[in-house]
């Protein structure tokens, strides 16, 4: 999923009146919304560890999301990009200073120190760091290692066995052309990871990608009617391309995969679609929330669920109808499930959350 950085935050005006929720007469496809937790309840705890998935599964998430990024020896590992600096203490480990680089990701220069570097071992003697500190706080920073997906699905089944209920898992695959191109590919791997535990083998599991290629292969790979994997095309800003479009030197764009021709293609090989909250019910000029775009509408016509993302607790992530105070940075759990409402209210299938707890009272409060 895509994040934001602190220093994008711009002092933003104060409360607005609430509005009265957006309306549209759109119906679900789904036969029950799902609340996914957006790398763990990543607004309370570092996101990709096991606190994070824990409070989650506490606070009531169907399905909890590792992304998935690949060791130099191959292993899957749970980070929301290959590069770690912002989300590890890799920069306080003198040993690894020298790693530190520039590459290219999706036609994109970043610079930092990268996954594909270092082996699981090495990894392991990392410790997670919060992404967004300025708004979330630090007091976890430096207790949590670094997650395999393995590990991640052992906690998952435990969870599941002592609750006595199922809990989904939704992994990303993250740059996957990249990984590929560095002899890492990451698509076989997790179908074999998913095939050697008994849990993975039944529970609920619904890969994801902002490319397309992979997304096709694992269709062919699995077929149209597996048991228990559905794939979720993921969509990123209008204007933006999919990675392995961008390698192969192609003109699609997200946009085009938005209209009714495109969403019929992909729902030639994916199940559902996961647009950016915007991209369902846009902003307006003045940041509140306009009317529900027609994606919805449309990806349904395609016989596809629409699964958004991020809701997000802080008063900056919301809409401007939403606001509670004049603080960015204030903590606003009614804005946030208000605003949920008005996508619920949209007919969306399922939804992104960094706090489920929200989530879960937004579902069980929605009309």
């Amino acid at each position: 999923m895509k994040s934001l950085s602190w220093l994008a935050l711009l002092p933003l005006i104060g409360t607005l009146a609430m509005p009265a929720a957006v309306h549209a007469n759109e119906k679900p496809l789904a036969a029950k919304v799902l609340v996914y937790a957006h790398r763990g309840a990543s607004a309370l705890r570092p996101e990709h560890t096991l606190a994070a998935y824990a409070k989650a599964i506490e606070d009531g998430a169907d399905f909890v999301e590792p992304d998935l990024v690949s060791t130099r020896d191959g292993v899957l590992v749970a980070r929301h990009e290959n590069e770690i600096g912002g989300t590890t203490d890799v920069a306080a480990h003198p040993e690894f200073a020298a790693r530190k680089t520039t590459k290219t990701i999706d036609g994109k220069a970043v610079t930092g120190w990268f996954t594909e570097d270092f082996t699981l071992a090495e990894l392991k003697t990392l410790r997670a760091r919060e992404r967004l500190p300025q708004l979330r706080g630090t007091r976890y920073d430096g207790q949590f290692q670094l997650l395999t997906l393995e590990e991640i699905i052992d906690f998952v089944a435990a969870e599941s066995a002592a609750r006595g209920r199922v809990i989904g898992l939704i992994p990303e695959i993250k740059h996957g052309t990249y990984f590929q191109q560095h002899g890492l590919a990451m698509e076989d791997k997790l179908l074999a990871t998913l095939a050697a535990h008994a849990y993975t083998r039944t529970a609920p599991v619904e890969i994801q990608s902002f490319e397309v290629a992979n997304l096709k292969y694992l269709r062919g790979r699995l077929g149209q009617d597996h048991a228990n994997i559905r794939l979720l095309q993921l969509l990123d800003d209008a204007d933006q391309q999919p990675g392995d479009v961008i390698a192969a030197g192609g003109m699609l764009r997200y946009a085009d995969m938005m209209t009714p021709a495109g969403l019929r293609a992909i729902a030639a090989y994916a199940d559902a679609i996961g647009p950016n909250l915007r991209e369902v019910i846009p902003l307006a000029a003045d940041g509140t929330l306009a009317a529900p775009a027609p994606l919805v509408h449309d990806a349904h016509a395609a016989r596809l669920e629409v699964h958004p993302y991020t809701f997000r607790p802080e008063n900056y992530f919301q809409a401007k109808n939403f606001w509670r105070g004049g603080d960015a940075k204030t903590f606003n759990a009614q804005g946030s499930v208000a605003e949920m409402h008005a996508y619920l209210d949209a007919g969306i299938d399922a939804f992104f959350t960094d706090d489920p707890a929200l989530g879960r009272r937004a579902l069980e409060s929605h009309r």
